[in-house]
């Protein structure tokens, strides 16, 4: 097992989620290590991006956006889901990569009952982690883990994984961010692996 370090995180944040696709995420939970890979995700940087949380400057809701690198910050949305972003770059800059969706490795059966739908429906294991609110439900991530330190290999972190070629990741505009200027919407900070089924929708 090797822990992502520091230095992994405090860099451009472009770079970093580009980079991040195929390491793996893993949860420890009673017991259990819930593995994913990451298969997509999306980079918000600094306050001049009018899609980044920071735009208005420093709240207590985006406080960990502006501390050190490696560490988390977890937001609720929608009264109802949690969202994982992995803090990036200097420590005062403020900028994030919001994981968007896992391959699940191993702990699915853990993951699935996390995850099962209130209609009782059983999940296949592409539903358990393909979109940012599900793979925080599946690994049970909530506000305990926000500006939570990466790097200590300890509950929650990021492990070397798999190496993928430049032609099999895809870049576009990010998801959900009709608020933001015209030229932050179409930006390509979003990072994705090519005909990954576990892909978000």
């Amino acid at each position: 097992m090797k822990v992502l370090p520091l230095t992994f995180f405090a860099r451009d944040t472009s770079t970093v989620a580009h980079e991040l696709l195929g390491k793996v995420l893993v949860r420890e939970l009673e017991g259990f290590q819930l593995r994913g890979m990451i298969v997509e995700a999306e980079a918000y940087i600094g306050q001049n991006d009018t899609a980044c949380h920071a735009r208005r400057g420093r709240t207590k809701r985006n406080a960990p956006m502006f501390g050190p690198p490696g560490q988390t910050y977890l937001y609720y949305i929608y009264g109802m889901h949690w969202m994982l972003n992995l803090v990036t770059e200097r420590e005062g800059f403020p900028a994030a990569v919001l994981l968007r969706a896992l391959e699940p490795l191993e702990g699915q059966d853990k993951m699935r009952t996390l995850r099962t739908s209130k209609r009782g429906k059983v999940l296949q294991d592409r539903e358990l982690t393909n979109g940012p609110a599900r793979l925080t439900q599946a690994l049970a991530l909530d506000k305990t883990f926000n500006a939570f330190d990466l790097t200590r290999g300890e509950g929650l972190w990021l492990e070397e994984g798999f190496p993928f070629p430049a032609e099999a990741i895809q870049t576009g505009p990010r998801i959900g961010i009709g608020y933001a200027d015209l030229a932050d919407q179409i930006t390509p900070w979003r990072f994705w692996l090519r005909a990954n089924p576990f892909v978000s929708r």
